[in-house]
């Protein structure tokens, strides 16, 4: 008996074991380099929930706001400095509301800033410039925010 194909075809079958078995190991490699990057990004996850959390409680919760005149302009402009990350002239909520730049329209929207930083809302912060009390907060905080951590 002629053992020899038998040998032959063992030799194949085992090759392509071994190389199926190489495959395997070096998908599972990369599988464990995936979880422990994963795993990391849950633990930095967790030390910045933490972080926040404790810091949260540093914040004041709520911000009184004054009533507001009753014109609905108001909320709008409002709405329009929440998105805004620099000062806005009149002219500039004029367009946001989508207002005629008509000197009337700037005029009036002038008047209701001025109103607003009356109302301490807003703040001035140059000629015709306006801003939000936070946004002017923040521009004067960020050293004592550097204490929050210690």
């Amino acid at each position: 008996m002629n053992i020899q194909p038998l040998l032959e075809a063992l030799d194949l079958q085992e090759n392509a074991a071994r190389t199926l078995t190489d495959d395997l190991r070096t998908q599972a490699e990369e599988l464990q380099a995936r979880l422990r990057e994963a795993e990391t990004h849950v633990e930095h996850l967790a030390i910045t929930r933490k972080t926040v959390t404790a810091l949260a409680d540093r914040i004041p919760t709520q911000v009184t706001v004054p009533d507001l005149p009753e014109h609905p302009d108001y909320l709008r402009i409002l709405a329009v400095f929440n998105e805004a990350t620099n000062p806005l002239r009149a002219r500039d909520v004029c367009k946001a509301l989508d207002h005629e730049l008509l000197p009337k329209n700037i005029e009036g929207t002038r008047a209701k800033l001025k109103r607003l930083v009356k109302l301490d809302i807003l703040t001035e912060a140059g000629a015709g410039s306006f801003t939000t009390k936070q946004v002017a907060d923040r521009a004067i905080r960020p050293a004592s925010l550097a204490s929050i951590g210690e």
